[in-house]
């Protein structure tokens, strides 16, 4: 009796994270696929007899690609609309300021960050500026699905490995 307690309380937990974690992927403050990637090994290590470490292995790996499509689709979007290291730079920092009040601000600071850095430290006119800052905000889209992609890739990834003996 107690130990079927205890199962269905790591399966709350583990599908409690990982839902959080897909939540995080387009919630900014949350860490989306880190949460998925947490749960998955706190699964791994409450009930060692569901999971492989080769599946926590594959898991990893999709969440090592999540965080690299995070960092570089907002750099390339930038750079793919002209912008250079400033707007990079000024993206990358709107970013960090948005995230910490809502998505909205998120896209915003990072629309703005790039802008206000191509305009007023690399000395752009507004056109190329403001194609910047359109790039960087179309590169976090970009990045967004892809994040989101990795989420679902690593939950399928997760539920197969369970699933199967």
């Amino acid at each position: 009796m107690m130990e079927s307690v205890l199962q269905i309380g790591v399966w709350i937990l583990t599908i409690t994270l990982m839902l959080v974690g897909l939540i995080g992927v387009v919630v900014p403050v949350l860490p989306g696929t880190t949460l998925i990637l947490i749960a998955a090994m706190v699964h791994k290590w409450l009930r060692p007899e569901d999971l492989s470490w080769m599946a926590i292995g594959f898991v990893a790996i999709f969440w090592a690609c999540s965080v690299i499509v995070d960092f570089v689709g907002v750099l390339l979007g930038t750079k793919w609309f002209g912008g250079g290291k400033w707007g990079m730079a000024g993206a990358s920092g709107g970013a960090l300021i948005g995230m910490l009040f809502s998505l909205r601000l998120l896209v915003l600071g990072t629309i703005l960050g790039a802008i206000a850095a191509e305009r007023l430290v690399a000395k752009r006119t507004n056109t190329e500026a403001m194609k910047a800052g359109v790039g960087a905000a179309l590169g976090f889209v970009i990045s967004t699905i892809a994040r989101l992609a990795c989420a679902c890739v690593m939950i399928g990834l997760f539920v197969v490995a369970v699933a199967l003996p």
